[in-house]
């Protein structure tokens, strides 16, 4: 049987973001549009939705991410083959 750790009730890094904001850095690129981020100061993962908004980072959003990254990168290398083609004609 799993036991979790006691969670901290109190950090300084959770205070400066409760009262100043996040600082997001992106960790990775999904698409032209869509970022995974984390916060210098609290550790705090979020990634951009499908409306733009920022949506906490879990195991299922991180898996989704990770599909759609798959499937941008296979598009772009098609598109960049076929332009490729196009310009040797």
């Amino acid at each position: 049987m799993r036991t979790q750790s006691p969670k901290q009730l109190f950090t300084f890094s959770g205070l400066l973001c409760s009262t100043l904001g996040h600082d997001y850095v992106v960790t990775r690129k999904i698409t032209n549009h869509i970022n995974e981020y984390k916060c210098t100061n609290c550790g705090k993962e979020v990634t951009d939705n499908f409306s733009g908004r920022l949506e906490s980072l879990t195991y299922k959003t991180k898996e989704l991410n990770t599909s759609l990254a798959h499937f941008f990168q296979k598009k772009m290398r098609r598109k960049l083959t076929i332009s490729y083609e196009k310009a040797n004609l």
